[in-house]
């Protein structure tokens, strides 16, 4: 009979703990909104959510964050950047949150309060007491700080205690079975693993695994004493900089690899032990049930892969979408009209194929092979059971002679124009206006590189290799380059999407003011029906 492995015991406590906790919640005070100005404002934010899109799981977020910078940026002195106010009062955040829909209404205790006051209190001296470098910019350092602060709010607000057992769980594993040939220190690795664990487990961005570091490194970051937060403030930019430089690690992307090939068998663990935790320690005392579970929650993922992909394709083909049709009213066609180059055709074919060349990507996912099913049993028994680990080695990089290097270049940048070159050749047959060249390839490699994506993540649960064939290849020569370029647009278009600054400046303010004094006069109505009787 196998033996649970110390590291399962661990994860089955966690998950008991856990579900304990909910069972024993008492009743406390808890923050309340109106009614109408919670349905008012979280249709607002549904719209906000299609074209700010980024993903499901950062939805929270996005919106802790968007609110947060709204609040630091308004009190800022643009002259000194010093921050004007002594703090920002955490419970209008919170009715703000409440009402945008993001979390439900009289479910917040009260207690929370003064635990994210506690949070943005700590952000905003940092703020306040920050030495910055010149060679820095004040701007992206405070962008920076108030996604950690958004990080840490949403965490109390609503932790995500599993998500995070589970990604201790596989990052002890990994440590365990990855030897890299290449030297470097064992924190450096320990962090290396930890970053890529929160990216192939659950594809988490770098500014919550920046918060997930620094409390790492800072056990009790949530509870920093006066002495700590001092010091940690003096050097804040220092420790950005040593946080963004794991990211930059050549490393980081074949550790990545690893985890990403075995993210499965954990994600299938967390599932079972999450339906039933009391029972978890029977189900892994008998293989042959927990063989029958395995199986049973890899059907149910599959099941919820295309539901969810399909989700994510709609949510970034409409964002572009609207992006794209922002672009064509501003720019496109009154430059058309002024030179006397309107196209009606050459509109149509902007708008709908990039978004044809989307529906297409998600329709031709393919769904795992049949061989997968026995493969994900056998790495789910390993990771579950004393015994299983196997050793996985990340050999050193060879050194690629000069000769080579400019070759594979050469070739690289050729079939980038071979690419462009037919786009642009195919566009001229169809009289598009040369103007407009630019900003169809631009939102045709975006298109495609969401798309990309997204069958990436679709082979969540693949754990058997697929061989290609010389047509893939030959895709891949030309289809690359494209990708890439969308991928270098998408970096540029996280930073200035122009919709989301339009909305940000012009919509989020003034309709959040709305929403308050639609807040306000229901209460002041409330009232005055009290006095009535």
């Amino acid at each position: 009979m196998p033996e649970i492995s110390s590291n399962t015991q661990k994860l089955i406590k966690k998950y008991s703990s856990y579900h304990n906790s909910l069972q024993k919640r008492e009743k406390e005070p808890v923050v309340s909104v109106d009614e109408i100005s919670v349905r008012v404002a979280s249709f607002y934010e549904k719209i906000r959510g299609v074209v700010d899109w980024k993903g499901e799981h950062f939805l929270k977020r996005g919106a802790i964050e968007r609110v947060l910078k709204r609040k630091i940026f308004s009190q800022i002195n643009i002259s000194d950047g010093k921050f004007t106010k002594e703090s920002i009062e955490a419970e209008p955040l919170i009715v703000e949150l409440i009402r945008s829909g993001h979390f439900p209404n009289d479910t917040i205790p009260e207690s929370k309060i003064k635990e994210i006051q506690k949070a943005i209190d700590k952000y905003i001296y940092i703020i306040k007491n920050h030495q910055l470098p010149k060679k820095n910019s004040r701007l992206n350092f405070y962008k920076w700080l108030s996604s950690i602060a958004a990080c840490e709010i949403e965490e109390i607000l609503s932790p995500s205690v599993k998500e995070r057992a589970l990604i201790s769980y596989m990052h002890e594993h990994i440590k365990e079975m990855l030897e890299i040939e290449e030297e470097i220190k064992d924190e450096e690795k320990n962090i290396l693993i930890y970053i890529a664990v929160h990216q192939a487990l659950f594809d988490l961005d770098p500014q919550i695994i920046s918060y997930h570091i620094l409390k790492y490194k800072h056990s009790n970051w949530r509870n920093l004493q006066k002495e700590q937060l001092e010091q940690i403030t003096e050097n804040i930019h220092r420790i950005k900089e040593r946080i963004d430089s794991y990211f930059r690690n050549p490393l980081l992307k074949k550790i990545y690899q690893v985890c990403k090939s075995y993210n499965t068998p954990f994600l299938i663990m967390g599932d079972v032990l999450e339906e039933d935790p009391k029972k978890a320690k029977n189900i892994l005392a008998n293989p042959e049930t927990l063989e029958e579970k395995i199986k049973k929650h890899y059907q149910k993922r599959k099941d919820a892969m295309r539901g969810k992909l399909s989700r994510i394709a709609v949510y970034t083909t409409i964002s572009i979408f609207i992006t794209n049709i922002f672009a064509l009213l501003v720019i496109e066609i009154p430059f058309s009209k002024l030179i006397g180059e309107f196209s009606s055709l050459a509109i149509a074919i902007d708008v709908l194929v990039p978004t044809m060349l989307m529906a297409l990507l998600v329709v031709t996912i393919k769904p795992p092979p049949q061989r997968n099913e026995k493969k994900v049993v056998m790495e789910t028994m390993k990771v579950a059971y004393k015994g299983g680990k196997e050793t996985y080695k990340i050999k050193k990089a060879r050194e690629r002679k000069i000769v080579f290097e400019v070759l594979v270049n050469l070739v690289y940048g050729a079939s980038f124009l071979v690419s462009l070159g037919v786009i642009v050749y195919l566009l001229s047959r169809i009289n598009f206006p040369p103007f407009s060249y630019f900003i169809f390839i631009m939102f045709l490699s975006l298109i495609a590189f969401a798309g990309m994506k997204i069958r990436e993540r679709a082979k969540e649960l693949h754990m058997v290799e697929e061989k290609e064939g010389f047509l893939s290849f030959l895709i891949d020569l030309f289809a690359i380059p494209v990708i890439k370029l969308g991928k270098w647009f998408a970096m540029r278009w996280e930073k200035y999407n122009v919709v989301s600054v339009f909305f940000n400046a012009l919509i989020d303010m003034p309709f959040m003011l709305f929403v308050e004094f639609l807040d306000q006069w229901r209460n002041f109505l409330k009232e005055k029906k009290e006095d009535m009787y």
